[in-house]
């Protein structure tokens, strides 16, 4: 899947839950205040369906979430194998 496409997703999932702001890929979604401690948690649960990874407690990190861009490249890197299902498929 495309950077892009995942781009598209996540700011699909963001414009949800915050309406009526605009943000843009590189956006800190933290420092805009877009983001609460239950809303953090719903957003890693949408990434592990949504893109079928699975986010481990090495990647609860804010930079990997702080903004659409950040999360594009989480999921790149988990989808691309750096992951407990990719680890487990190819075992």
């Amino acid at each position: 899947m495309s950077q892009s496409t995942i781009k598209v997703d996540v700011k699909a999932f963001l414009s949800r839950h915050v309406r009526g702001v605009d943000v843009k890929d590189s956006d800190d979604i933290f420092t805009m205040g877009l983001v609460n401690s239950m809303f953090a948690m719903q957003l890693v649960e949408f990434i592990e369906k949504r893109f079928e990874v699975e986010i481990g407690p090495d990647d609860l990190e804010m930079d990997n979430f702080r903004s659409i861009d950040a999360i594009a490249a989480l999921v790149e890197r988990k989808s691309s194998g750096d992951g407990p299902r990719a680890n487990a498929e190819g075992a």
